[in-house]
């Protein structure tokens, strides 16, 4: 990407795509276009296509997605196969009619399927049922894919597909309702230490395992594939590494000073067993994370210590 390329960050709030803006600041990018939800709603197809009638950005980021963790895709299942069906359908083909130069269209690692074997690969898509709890949020993002791949095919658009796996950092949702397991289980800790609480209850068995990478890992393997990768196929985006939902929840009662016992509620769902990235392919292409776990829950935390949750 050139220095005074044009770049629409769509979804620039959220974690993903603020971790994105950031990258691409500090790699001295300045003409960097964002619209906030209430300025652009990206399911308003006439609003979609004025903005980029308008703007004519040459490159585009489309991070923007309605997201949650179990609880909220299993209840919300309309709210989230309608409204990121319609975000990227607006963008993509807008970015299409627009002669935007690349897409990059960030998927997420539930697109494969429940029983599929471990780590993912990624010529695994579409060979098996999906977990249900977050199916619908799953077959909007397989329809994103399937979407970059058929504009690609049949217009020869620059446009590509990442599978992040599970993801926490700064601007990541607390909200208990519907975050995802690593930001509830820290809030969770946090509020149960400060209140000098002698448990904390976590859902499930604490037997299913799951990879976490930090948004600033992700945003600067967002700008290398920008700028080296421009196949067809999809790619994953993680550590390749894992841990029990158990051992996170042991590792951020240590972080967050927490000495009580944790109390497993079985009665509630595990989700998938396990969701391991392979990202064979992503070390060929020559990016590597660099933020280790531990270390990036320490960067996260410190903050929130000193958030309205305080």
């Amino acid at each position: 990407m050139d220095i005074n390329a044009k770049i629409y960050i769509a979804g620039h709030r959220g974690m993903v795509g603020s971790a994105i803006f950031r990258a691409l600041e500090a790699k001295g990018f300045h003409n960097i276009i964002t619209r906030k939800s209430s300025e652009l709603d990206l399911k308003n197809q006439a609003a979609v296509e004025n903005f980029f009638r308008e703007e004519k950005p040459d490159y585009v980021f489309l991070a923007a997605a309605k997201v949650g963790g179990i609880h909220a895709n299993n209840v919300y299942r309309a709210d989230f196969i309608y409204e990121n069906m319609m975000i990227q359908n607006n963008v993509i083909h807008q970015s299409y009619v627009n002669g935007v130069k690349k897409l990059l269209f960030l998927g997420s690692s539930c697109i494969y399927p429940k029983m599929a074997p471990q780590p993912l690969k990624e010529d695994y898509l579409l060979t098996g049922l999906l977990e249900y709890t977050n199916e619908p949020y799953a077959i909007a993002k397989i329809a994103g894919i399937k979407m970059c791949e058929s504009y690609r095919i049949q217009y020869g658009c620059d446009f590509i597909s990442v599978m992040p796996t599970n993801l926490y950092g700064p601007n990541d949702n607390y909200d208990l309702n519907n975050s995802h397991v690593l930001p509830a289980l820290l809030r969770k800790f946090h509020e149960a230490r400060l209140e000098g609480r002698q448990e904390v209850v976590v859902w499930g068995s604490g037997s299913p395992k799951r990879e976490f990478l930090h948004a600033d890992d992700l945003a600067d393997a967002c700008l290398y594939l920008m700028e080296n990768y421009s196949d067809a196929g999809l790619i994953n985006i993680g550590t390749g590494e894992d841990l029990s939902i158990k051992e996170l929840a042991e590792l951020i009662a240590r972080i967050t000073g927490f000495e009580g016992k944790i109390v497993w509620d079985s009665s509630k769902p595990d989700g998938t067993q396990r969701k391991l990235m392979d990202v064979g392919k992503l070390h060929r292409q020559g990016w590597h994370h660099k933020i280790e776990l531990e270390e990036g829950i320490r960067m996260v935390y410190e903050p929130f210590r000193d958030s309205v949750f305080a």
